[in-house]
């Protein structure tokens, strides 16, 4: 493909509409009602989000995450605290999460602060997971170099003769809890006029969601 044909890509956005009137007040249960309509579109992966974090170089980073958990409080995910974004987080805590929607023609955004989730949560989540899944949390130093793919399989396998069928949580493992202080919601519109609402925390007098128009 060229470049040529790449500017040239277009597509026209015409699925649905985001109004006001029809939207929660709410960003949590709006979200709620998205993310289940995404799942029962059957998209891959609806559950998948980017994650962007900031270093002390004053650079941001992203990858993609799964969430775990989400309600009023915000949004949950879980790695090694030791890998470029827990590194990061450390230093800054503040982050932002997208989940982009393609079939739906949909995008969420979602800005906050993070914080550890309970070691209590973190053990719950652990044990839920797969064998192979748990192995693997012990098995690699995320982010850091290593030598080879050998490196990797080596240590799954010491780790797996070591705990068997019952791994701890390593304790460089666990989640993080995103609090929201902005969403916006994104929806595709015909002729690039997309709808877009923000939806912001006002802390005084009481916290409650301001929700606004923005101009796409």
């Amino acid at each position: 493909m060229s470049l040529q044909s790449i500017a040239d890509m277009r597509k026209s956005y015409e699925l649905k509409e985001l109004d006001e009137k029809a939207s929660n007040e709410l960003p949590h249960l709006q979200f709620e009602s998205w993310l289940q309509e995404a799942i029962d579109s059957k998209i891959p992966e609806p559950n998948a989000m980017t994650l962007a974090t900031v270093g002390s170089n004053l650079r941001p980073s992203t990858r993609v995450v799964l969430v775990k958990g989400f309600g009023p409080e915000g949004l949950i995910w879980y790695t090694n605290y030791n890998s470029r974004k827990g590194t990061e987080l450390a230093g800054n805590p503040y982050a932002s999460l997208q989940f982009h929607w393609v079939e739906l023609e949909r995008v969420v955004r979602i800005e906050g602060c993070v914080e550890k989730v309970s070691e209590q949560e973190s053990d719950a989540y652990f044990n839920s997971r797969p064998l192979d899944s748990r192995i693997g949390a012990w098995a690699s130093p995320q982010s850091q170099v290593i030598p080879s793919r050998t490196t990797l399989v080596t240590q799954a396998a010491k780790y797996a003769a070591k705990f068997l069928l019952n791994p701890p949580r390593p304790p460089h493992w666990g989640g993080y809890l995103l609090r929201p202080e902005r969403w916006e919601f994104w929806q595709g519109r015909r002729n690039r006029l997309h709808d877009r609402l923000q939806y912001t925390k006002e802390r005084e007098p009481s916290e409650h969601w301001i929700r606004e128009r923005l101009a796409p």
